[in-house]
């Protein structure tokens, strides 16, 4: 048996940016020998993307992938560093093949994905992020993903891509009504997300604390505005339902018609096709969000470079 530990895996890993089921196979294949399984590594292709990991990745693609059944989709985010990247044809193959493995996979977290195989190749997802690296020249990660299952329910997932995937929406409806009458709304209510960015789906979902914080701000505001006491409360009220407005799906106005509410369009449907319809869950991503972006001062990267060969 080859001779070496978890720590030396994670050491391996944290130096080579390899995932750790590759990193294990390396170790065993050198029989311990950290800097032959780092020669092991890079000889495979999978070490050369190390090398780009202190590089940002605030571009690429949001891919929303739905099972022909419509009851599992994935949404899924990879990010590069260009967007003429994000915009290739083998980028865009790459994406979509990882949320087709992500569709099928039981995988929970981005790392047990990473290890995940192909079913038509038997690469991991980690070697296939590898191999486009080396080949395309630029950091490529997979962030984050959502699955949603609908397992025995009735009803469909349905999806909507933004801009060629800035923006990606699944949105999981159930229903007893047939899937056909419910395709036009599901995708009408993913497109209401994109554009009006709600987090929950109704008044019940808001966190209880955050609520509370949002009073205790409109309270001040109020109080700062010189309002009367007596009259801050009903104030306070009326700003609150305008924040349900702005936060909850189900309160909002609807995009196609400002007179309607997405509940009220959504009741609409039910009385038509003759069953109750409920948004039970949505996702809504936005290539990049969250990530700062990267601000090249070459002068100090000279400096710095300089500084090394002394």
């Amino acid at each position: 048996m080859a001779n070496f530990t978890n720590q030396d895996v994670m050491k391996l890993r944290e130096q080579t940016g390899v995932g750790m089921m590759d990193c294990k196979k390396a170790l065993v294949e050198t029989d311990g020998n950290f800097e032959e399984a780092i020669k092991y590594l890079r000889e495979k292709g999978m070490a050369s993307a190390a090398k780009k990991a202190s590089r940002v990745a605030a571009e690429g693609i949001v891919k929303c992938v739905v099972s022909k059944d419509g009851k599992t989709a994935v949404a899924v985010e990879v990010n590069c560093e260009t967007d003429f990247v994000a915009r290739s044809d083998q980028f865009v193959a790459l994406v979509d093949k990882i949320a087709s493995i992500i569709l099928g996979a039981k995988a929970t977290s981005v790392e047990q994905v990473l290890e995940v195989s192909c079913p038509e190749c038997g690469k991991t997802v980690n070697v296939l992020i590898a191999e486009a690296t080396a080949a395309i020249g630029e950091k490529i990660s997979l962030r984050r993903f959502t699955k949603f299952e609908l397992g025995a329910k009735s009803g469909l997932i349905s999806s909507y891509i933004h801009m060629g995937g800035k923006i990606g929406v699944l949105a999981e409806i159930e229903s007893k009504a047939k899937q056909a009458d419910l395709m036009e709304l599901a995708f009408n209510i993913c497109m209401q997300i994109a554009a009006s960015k709600p987090q929950v789906v109704g008044i019940a979902d808001v966190d209880a604390s955050q609520l509370e914080a949002e009073k205790e701000i409109l309270t001040v505001q109020a109080r700062n505005e010189g309002k009367p006491e007596a009259i801050i409360g009903k104030m306070v009220e009326g700003r609150i339902h305008k924040y349900y407005k702005e936060v909850c799906l189900l309160e909002q106005e609807y995009v196609r018609d400002s007179a309607l509410s997405v509940k009220d369009v959504i009741a609409d449907t039910a009385k038509k096709v003759g069953a109750e319809i409920n948004v039970t869950r949505f996702v809504r991503y936005e290539m990049g969000e969250g990530i700062e972006k990267r601000v090249d001062n070459f002068v100090d990267e000279i400096a710095e470079q300089l500084k090394s060969i002394k």
